[in-house]
């Protein structure tokens, strides 16, 4: 009896040049030190030491070297008499905007890579009518539909079967057009929790938030354009960051001021024009702080305020009469913690993920793509 099965052969990985090996190990570690070179090279040599990523004829010195003739990095000169007390202005190294948006398309490939994405440059809606993207769906023509929407083959096609070939002529009544589909537009903030406690209990979730936020803007500039992205973050104050600042994010000796954050993302998506809109927040911990009408800060980090509480239940229902959902990605398990991201959910009406630091981006990517799909209001 004859047997069938499967073959295998032999997979040859690609190349990869030193340069490219020990960029793609730098372009972490420059994350993971919110964007100060020095440190990074400093951790890139001690792993050089125990793993031998270098050789004789290529080193540290020779990628650092290839950095600045790529344009990854440049030197800042110092004014004379802050360098090392010889006259001259010592050198520091910075990255360039170039390494920024290489960190961020790193980002999006190794959060959405894996993930199937559809061909659109938008995202659709349910509705149709003189949208501006083919759906592949018929009607008969109605007066006023534009001529570029008449089908010819279609309508063709309908002449023979209403007519017959041999006397072959084209009414209204045969004419179809196509139906198009509108694109929705979304205009989404994204908050960041960057008190203390993202770097505490020997667990770094600073820079798995910071990844989804270069992840996130790098797909929605480049994929949905139309679609607007801001973002945000929380600490004792709130305050919005641009996206080329987001390699150089890192956490401050702050509490949570939940209520600030949702008060600033509210504000802005206030102004925008899009009838989609939403918020992503991505949090660790309790809302600790608020800020009095005086200007001082009221602050409680035992246990669940219910002043501060009652406060964020408020934001989360005046999002609600604003058409605002906000999904909440709770990065700790903790009961009484869950408790109250439920309570708040309720109060929006939103939706929550409480989730470890992996998987995170996954999670906001696909409920960002499914938010996208809903029908437009």
């Amino acid at each position: 009896m004859k047997r069938t099965g499967f073959v295998f052969t032999k997979h040859n990985a690609e190349e990869q040049s030193p340069f490219e090996k020990l960029f793609e190990i730098f372009q972490e570690l420059i994350t993971h030190t919110s964007g100060d070179f020095d440190e990074a090279i400093d951790w890139l040599r001690q792993l050089d030491e125990e793993y031998q990523l270098t050789t004789d004829d290529y080193t540290i010195d020779d990628f650092i070297e290839e950095l600045k003739q790529k344009g990854y990095i440049r030197e800042e000169i110092r004014p004379d008499g802050e360098g090392d007390g010889d006259g001259e202005g010592k050198g520091k190294s910075t990255i360039t905007e170039k390494l920024e948006r290489s960190l961020r398309k790193r980002a999006l490939d190794q959060i959405f890579g894996k993930l199937k994405r559809s061909n659109a440059g938008n995202h659709k809606t349910k509705y149709t009518g003189r949208g501006d993207e083919q759906s592949g769906e018929y009607r008969n023509y109605q007066f006023g539909d534009p001529l570029e929407r008449i089908s010819m083959t279609e309508s063709l096609k309908n002449a023979q079967i209403n007519h017959g070939i041999g006397d072959l002529h084209l009414t209204e009544n045969d004419l179809v057009v196509e139906q198009t589909m509108f694109k929705a537009q979304m205009s989404t903030v994204l908050m960041i929790d960057i008190s203390h406690s993202m770097i505490l209990y020997g667990e770094d979730r600073i820079t798995p938030a910071k990844k989804v936020a270069m992840a996130l803007s790098e797909l929605i500039t480049t994929r949905y354009p139309k679609d607007t992205l801001d973002i945000l973050v929380f600490g004792n104050d709130a305050w919005p960051i641009k996206i080329k600042d987001l390699p150089y994010l890192n956490v401050g000796p702050y509490h949570t001021n939940t209520v600030a954050g949702l008060q600033l993302a509210m504000d802005m998506l206030r102004r925008k024009r899009n009838t989609n809109k939403q918020i992503f927040m991505i949090t660790d911990g309790k809302p600790s702080c608020l800020q009095l009408p005086d200007g001082r800060y009221y602050k409680n980090s035992a246990g669940l305020d219910p002043h501060i509480v009652s406060k964020c239940y408020t934001m989360a229902r005046q999002a609600r009469k604003l058409h605002i959902p906000i999904t909440t990605f709770m990065i700790a398990q903790d009961p009484y913690l869950m408790q109250f991201v439920d309570n708040f959910t309720e109060a929006n009406q939103g939706k929550a993920f409480y989730t470890g630091i992996k998987g995170l981006g996954e999670m906001i990517f696909t409920d960002y793509e499914n938010n996208r799909k809903k029908k437009l209001r």
